[in-house]
């Protein structure tokens, strides 16, 4: 198994995250807080014309025809920015579930997300609150192991404030009809496990770029305040905290990819690889945020400082698409399952 990455990935990776590092600054992120939608036309317009709305879109219905792979290091880019827009979403979630389904929806989507004139939202059970409902043109809904393509005209969204401003979060009412389900017994089952593998997946890769940002950002801020006539960066307390998220961002790396992989190369051990990824990843996150903060001191607490922008989106993504125990226990399912089959199949002699 190799799941390196090409010299054309690694290039793209560089030429995205140029592109998102200048148009979307913390200013940018901050200024769309006062608007109505969150979401701004002209970055979708831009996003677009990069050709990373279709990605994932087959090349027949307008698309690069690209896979998990090759999406993961800049969905990491798009953690490391804390890009508000849905790309990430739309890319790893909506049109795979789409591209499984029927070929009248496929044909009917699929070259509208390509082409940046579309957004899809996808809802699960596990995600009781739906990201971005108020600006998707469809909504595909779990009911059961049913998977329905609602017209967002059919609901009713009621917003739910998230600790992270520039998420929108919607409860969503709806009716499930026959007329609206796609997919159904264990054919839905499948690929709402998929879907809830490539939303972990996408949460995992953030939490990544999320974990970078949230260093870089401590570790100018630590060369620049001083104490003592010393940069605080250079006494030994505050080095400790910054590398133990290195070490933790570091180690999560690898089972993000992986995961990736798995997931493109359709590994029957996909679900596993994307709950250990998921877990590895958010937790880099999680300590990111507490020794970050740490290293900040009061100032870290404050409304004006940047921190607190990818540290509350690390918070939410921690708890989204699955949390701790969800993952805990898929990969402890499997852990048990392995001890028991070695135990029924072996004798052991002391």
């Amino acid at each position: 198994m190799d799941f390196t990455f090409s010299e054309d990935q690694l290039l793209f990776q560089d030429s995205v995250r140029d592109f998102l590092v200048n148009e979307i600054t913390t200013d940018a992120i901050r200024a769309s807080w006062e608007t109505d939608t969150g979401r701004s036309d002209d970055l979708w317009g831009q996003l677009t014309e990069l050709g990373l709305t279709g990605m994932t879109v087959p090349e027949e219905f307008g698309g690069l025809g690209m896979n998990e792979v090759d999406f993961v290091l800049l969905a990491q880019e798009c953690g490391y920015v804390a890009l508000p827009e849905p790309l990430v979403h739309n890319v790893l979630v909506a049109v795979p579930l789409i591209n499984a389904l029927s070929d009248e929806l496929k044909a009917e989507w699929l070259p509208k997300i390509a082409e940046g004139s579309a957004k899809v939202a996808v809802g699960l059970t596990e995600n009781f609150l739906v990201e971005d409902a108020h600006v998707a043109n469809l909504l595909l809904l779990q009911n059961g192991d049913e998977i329905h393509a609602v017209d967002p005209a059919n609901v009713k969204l009621t917003y739910n404030q998230s600790v992270d401003l520039s998420r929108k979060l919607f409860s969503v009412e709806w009716t499930p009809s026959a007329e609206t389900c796609v997919a159904s017994g264990s054919e839905g089952a499948a690929l709402i496990e998929g879907a809830m593998n490539r939303g972990a997946l996408a949460s995992a890769a953030q939490a990544l770029g999320l974990t970078q940002r949230m260093i870089d950002i401590s570790v100018q801020y630590t060369s620049e305040r001083f104490q003592f006539g010393k940069a605080i960066g250079s006494f030994q307390a505050v080095k400790h905290h910054m590398s133990n998220i290195a070490v933790k961002w570091e180690y999560a790396k690898a089972p993000v990819y992986r995961a990736a992989y798995a997931i493109a190369h359709g590994q029957t051990n996909a679900s596993l690889n994307v709950s250990h990824a998921k877990l590895a990843a958010c937790e880099a996150a999680d300590l990111a945020a507490k020794n970050c903060i740490q290293v900040h001191g009061a100032m870290g607490y404050t409304w004006e400082v940047n921190l607190h922008i990818f540290m509350k989106k690390a918070w939410a993504l921690n708890n989204t698409w699955g949390d701790n125990a969800f993952h805990k226990n898929r990969v402890a399912e499997v852990i048990f399952a392995d001890d028991a089959k070695i135990g029924a199949g072996n004798t052991f002699i002391a």
